[in-house]
């Protein structure tokens, strides 16, 4: 991250107080901090100017984060979300992955979390931006273009062979969701979906057959893991 450039946060928060706080609190940090107090203020916000990262509390009036979250995933898969909550339950720590989350707070937390949470937020998806092209065993992969390249021998990928490999890649041997990346690239998480996915793995497995150090592993019960030296 840029420590030159100032950083925009979209922070919503419904409690007057707390956003007051965390706003502030940002602001003698050097961030640029646009606090709304409900869903659809914070949705008009994005609209008006998409900022860097956005915090969003997970229950608010109008629009709920994680509702919130999933229209701004429709146009924007990349910029990064934090949630904050109260709620700590297994299921909506996933939900809050599923709709397109990058990080959870659980509150009441400590600004130094927050801001360490948004720096790493903000340097990984620079890392990402500017890695183009992703180094897999005795592969190359070209995400912008749509290529594996072994040796001189070019593959072309087609637009979800390319997104999935590129999630795969990411999370490089540690476990990709499945019901994440099938409501990400499928759209839902239903049979068909899952059928249609999985014979995408299949695709990708034989195009990264000439390198045995690569495999793609079935995580059954969780998902897929790219195993990569």
């Amino acid at each position: 991250m840029n420590k030159n450039t100032t950083i925009d946060i979209i922070l919503a928060e419904d409690e007057p107080a707390l956003g007051m706080i965390v706003k502030e609190s940002l602001e003698t940090r050097g961030f640029s901090v646009r606090h709304k107090e409900n869903g659809a203020l914070a949705l008009d916000a994005f609209h008006e100017k998409q900022p860097d990262i956005l915090v969003l509390d997970v229950m608010m009036p109008q629009l709920d984060g994680f509702e919130l979250a999933k229209k701004i995933r429709v146009e924007n898969e990349e910029i990064p979300i934090i949630f904050l909550t109260a709620k700590s339950q297994t299921e909506d720590v996933l939900e809050g992955f599923h709709v397109g989350g990058n990080d959870y707070l659980k509150k009441p937390f400590s600004m130094e979390e927050l801001i360490v949470r948004i720096e790493n937020l903000l340097s990984r998806q620079t890392v990402q931006k500017t890695a183009a092209i992703y180094e897999l065993g005795d592969y190359s992969f070209n995400f912008p273009k749509q290529q594996l390249i072994y040796k001189e021998e070019v593959t072309k990928l087609t637009h979800r062979e390319s997104h999935l490999l590129y999630h795969l890649v990411l999370k490089k041997n540690k476990v990709l969701d499945r019901t994440f990346i099938l409501k990400k690239l499928w759209g839902n998480d239903d049979f068909f979906s899952g059928r249609s996915m999985d014979v995408f793995i299949t695709k990708l497995r034989k195009k990264l057959a000439q390198d045995d150090q690569l495999e793609i592993v079935n995580v059954r019960g969780y998902g897929y893991k790219l195993m990569a030296p």
